[in-house]
């Protein structure tokens, strides 16, 4: 098991510090980040923590998923690296003789 989780269904309102807050008593976390909307800087409902090691990972996969949040039950997991996406088509960007 690696020490990077995903953590989803997080409140809009949820902030770093208070992710890192959260996963901190179940050890110490490396890092918190929520994921934010590019344009508007809002929450997009949910990040990644890392913690400092594995047993800590599970520890934290084991208390935290499920846990009720500002009414929201949390989905925990380890983290999956990220799968190629397919090139986006359509939309302008060709020279199609304009």
């Amino acid at each position: 098991m690696g020490n990077k989780l995903y953590v989803g269904n997080l409140p809009y309102t949820f902030s770093d510090s208070d992710m890192e807050q959260a996963f901190s008593q179940f050890g110490a976390v490396s890092s918190a980040k929520i994921v934010t909307d590019r344009d508007s800087g809002r929450s997009k409902g949910f990040g990644f923590v890392e913690m400092s090691n594995p047993a800590e990972a599970k520890a934290a996969i084991e208390g935290m998923n499920g846990h009720q949040l500002g009414g929201r039950g949390l989905v925990v997991n380890e983290a999956r690296p990220m799968e190629p996406r397919a090139p986006r088509s359509g939309g302008f960007g060709g020279s199609r003789g304009y």
